[in-house]
């Protein structure tokens, strides 16, 4: 539907708005925990975005999706804690993340459940708890097979409120949808680029035209 130019276009997109509300929070660290050819430093794109939104540069390095968060996480878990957010929530308004940061003073684990089974943002405050490995990750299983870690380790958390990511071309198609028809009039200023991007492209009316 995009090809290849317009999917690098619209990731490019997301990243700029992920880091954008992000680093307008008060008072945080912004770390972009980048996936990159080689090492993340080494990536000119990355350490452009690093310049300009302030931010510290760190790879994600090898593995699953959970050892690469366990690993990014582990410097920035010391109380206050850190909170870690995925660029495919696009439309993920700051308050939302700015109420995780806040119920991590009061629970070392919260996470925010996304509506595919997964969760779309994750904080701890103090020493990771052992929900990195042995999870199907990519299923709609993660954030059952996540709780119930937790329970079972006796782990205090807290649920932030549910959101959508974006993974598949129908999740994109909402998304479409959302910004458009203002299902929720903070969607657009939540993602600017984004909004701005799927205008330009007339994904929506690629959508509705197949």
């Amino acid at each position: 539907m995009l090809g290849a130019r317009g999917a690098a276009r619209l990731a490019d997109a997301f990243i700029v708005d992920a880091l954008a509300k992000a680093a307008r929070i008060e008072g945080s660290r912004l770390v972009i925990a980048a996936a990159a050819e080689g090492r993340a430093h080494t990536s000119k794109y990355f350490a452009a975005l690093a310049r300009r939104f302030g931010a510290e540069l760190v790879d994600q390095g090898k593995g699953d999706l959970g050892r690469r968060m366990a690993r990014v996480l582990e410097p920035y878990a010391d109380p206050p804690g850190g909170v870690l957010f995925g660029v495919d929530t696009p439309s993920l308004p700051a308050s939302l993340i700015r109420e995780s940061m806040r119920d991590l003073r009061h629970a070392p684990v919260v996470l925010g459940p996304a509506i595919d089974g997964g969760y779309y943002l994750l904080g701890v405050r103090g020493s990771l708890p052992d929900i990195f490995r042995a999870i199907a990750w990519g299923s709609a299983q993660v954030m059952d097979q996540t709780l119930r870690r937790l329970r079972h380790r006796r782990v205090r958390y807290r649920l932030g409120r549910w959101w959508y990511d974006i993974d598949r071309a129908a999740d994109l198609e909402f998304l479409a949808a959302d910004l458009t028809c203002n299902f929720v009039a903070h969607r657009v200023s939540a993602c600017p680029a984004t909004a701005a991007l799927i205008s330009e492209l007339k994904i929506v009316e690629l959508v509705q035209g197949r």
